[in-house]
Order: C-alpha cells, then sequence, then structure tokens
C-alpha cells in the first residue's frame, strides 16, 4: 500500500474532495485525521474508514481559529504518534459583483481558504520539522491561475494559497518536508451546485448555460472534473517517493488551465 503506516490530517473532510481523499489514504495504509466544522459529518466519515479496517479520528476544527487548529493537529498526531501529510481542503464559495460584495464576507471566504491553509501549516510543521520529513497539500483552484468574474474573494484566496505553497517548499526544503498544490477545475460538489443558481442570477443567464459556457467552456471536452481524480493526484503527492516534487501546481482540469 502506498502509505502504510503514515499518519494524515485532512481539513473539510467530512464530505466532497476531502472525505475522498481521506477515504483514499485509508485504502492506501494510512492513518487519517477527519477534521471538519462539522462533527456529524467527521464522525460519519472516521467511522467509514474504521468499518473497512483503516483507523481513523474525527475532530472538530474551525479552519480559522489558531487554537482549534493546533489543538486538532497536535491531538492527531499524539493518538497516532507522527505525522506526515496535511491536506488543506477546507473552504467555502461566495460570489457577488466586487461592488455588492460584503467585506465581511469577502474576509470570511478569505479567512477560511488562506487563513486556514497558513493556520493548518503552522500547526503542522511544527511536528514534521523534527521529523525531517512530511508532505504538505494544499488545495487550490483553477482560480489560484484564472480569474472569474463574481468571484474576488475566492480568486484571491486561491492565488494567496498558491504563494502560500511555494513559499514553503522554500521553507521546508531544507527539514525534508515538500510543499505543492492541486488546482482541479469545476467539480460538481455541493460548493459548485451552489454557485450554479447564484452565478445565473447574477449574469443574468440560465444556469445550462452557467455550466456550459461559464463553467466547462474552455474544456477540451466539457466535462467536470471528478472527486476522484482529485483524490488520485492527492495520493500521487502523499505518496512521491522523494522531495524532487515541490513547489508545483497539479492543474487536473480537463484542459481548462494549461501550464
Amino acid at each position: 500500500m502506498e502509505l502504510q503506516d503514515r499518519v494524515a490530517v485532512v481539513t473539510g473532510a467530512g464530505s466532497g474532495i476531502g472525505r475522498a481523499i481521506a477515504l483514499r489514504y485509508a485504502r492506501e495504509g494510512c492513518a487519517v485525521g477527519i477534521a471538519d466544522l462539522d462533527l456529524a459529518s467527521a464522525t460519519s466519515a472516521a467511522a467509514e474508514i474504521e468499518a473497512a479496517g483503516g483507523r481513523a479520528m474525527a475532530v472538530r476544527m474551525d479552519v480559522a481559529d489558531e487554537g482549534a487548529v493546533s489543538a486538532g493537529v497536535d491531538a492527531i498526531a499524539e493518538r497516532f504518534g507522527r505525522l506526515d501529510v496535511m491536506v488543506a481542503n477546507a473552504g467555502i464559495q461566495i460570489v457577488h459583483p466586487v461592488e455588492d460584495f460584503p467585506y465581511e464576507e469577502f474576509r470570511k471566504v478569505v479567512d477560511i481558504h488562506l487563513g486556514g491553509s497558513f493556520l493548518l501549516t503552522k500547526a503542522c510543521v511544527r511536528h514534521m520539522y523534527p521529523q525531517r520529513s512530511g508532505a504538505l497539500i494544499y488545495m487550490g483552484s483553477v482560480h489560484s491561475h484564472e480569474a472569474s468574474a463574481l468571484k474576488s474573494a475566492y480568486v484571491a484566496a486561491k492565488h494567496g494559497i498558491l504563494g502560500l505553497c511555494r513559499t514553503m517548499a522554500k521553507e521546508g526544503g531544507k527539514h525534508g518536508v515538500r510543499s505543492n498544490i492541486i488546482c482541479p477545475g469545476f467539480v460538481r460538489t455541493p460548493l459548485v451546485e451552489k454557485q450554479i443558481p447564484e452565478q445565473a442570477r447574477d449574469l443574468g443567464i440560465s444556469e445550462e448555460e452557467v455550466v456550459k459556457s461559464v463553467m466547462l467552456g474552455r474544456t477540451v471536452d466539457g466535462e467536470f472534473t471528478t472527486i476522484a481524480d482529485v483524490a488520485d493526484v492527492a495520493l500521487f503527492l502523499a505518496s512521491f517517493r522523494s522531495n524532487a516534487l515541490t513547489g508545483q501546481s497539479i492543474v487536473p482540469s480537463h484542459g481548462w488551465h494549461m501550464g
């Protein structure tokens, strides 16, 4: 198994992409800390892993709260004896034109995505640096590289996470810790489903046109990226055999962004 005897923490792992990554890691022998603001969903994911013979621990974590992040990461490392992989996946989406974007909502998006990634990194490297190994994996987006209308907060946050990832490749290298970012195209999660009517309303077009033109118009085949696609990349980055691959952005997007 690719991650035998490794330990990972995955935020936003109670549902969606985070849950798929956690389940995939567990199938590969990894003990997984399931961190989520919704403890019930985290507990459900952990129970699914344990029912299949894996090891998991559910932790309620508000990624915008430094104390909660530090305590949660420490509890996972104490339970399983070490920490090898971090996946900073927690996120939300709020869309508005800039002129109508309430600042408190802009800050909320940035605090959860970028602030949460920073706080999780800070907590995890305290465990990784002394053991001189670890993999930091960030959940970016095609919007780490590209902009879209109505998404000023999300695009700014995802660009920021790309910068954080690259900075950690520089800082972590001397400690044996690599840092990479996954930048998916649109994945049909509840977060994306919520955006379809919102963007239709704000852009004055049909929901079908949002999907066809706004979300998938620049792909090579008009297809959504899948949760399984993203989990495959997360496994690849967590299990890579050396620190040769660091500071890199992997973009599973059906060709939406190439570079």
